[in-house]
């Protein structure tokens, strides 16, 4: 269920508190491909299911770099802040990737505001964040975002 806010005064007070969790979404071999060609990264372990079958998987598995680019739109899911002109990703900081992601795969974003700052013209918000897999019991990607909101 989403949270929304309307202005930086309204996001500020969410400071410290839990965003909740996004909805299951499934990591297809489809998507696993399609974001193989956009990146050029046709490593066997992401894109050949009979070759990974044999792997230390027993699967093939979505890229990292996968699993983290789904977390904006997760983290859509979980706020929403109206009232501003722009929106910035400002980065990550702490990625870490404890546990592959197999094909079949549904996963969903637990986060936390954990901080908001003011910058100039706006505030900056920092985002603990844990990508779960369903049934697992280790975390596909643990980061903190950053983004920027401008009034």
């Amino acid at each position: 269920m989403s949270i929304t806010v309307n202005g930086l005064d309204e996001l500020k007070k969410l400071a410290g508190g839990d965003l909740g969790t996004s909805e299951w979404i499934e990591v297809t071999q489809e998507r696993i491909d399609t974001f193989a060609d956009a990146t050029g990264d046709h490593q066997w372990i992401h894109v050949d299911p009979e070759r990974a079958k044999d792997g230390p998987f027993g699967a093939p598995i979505a890229h990292g770099y996968l699993t983290l680019s789904l977390f904006i739109p997760l983290f859509t899911e979980l706020l929403d802040v109206q009232g501003v002109t722009t929106k910035v990703n400002y980065g990550l900081d702490k990625v870490r990737f404890p546990s592959p992601v197999k094909v079949g795969s549904r996963i969903r974003l637990a986060a936390k505001l954990a901080e908001v700052q003011e910058v100039p013209g706006g505030v900056q918000i920092t985002v603990e964040g844990a990508i779960e897999i369903e049934g697992g019991t280790k975390p596909a990607a643990v980061l903190q975002s950053l983004s920027r909101f401008y009034a």
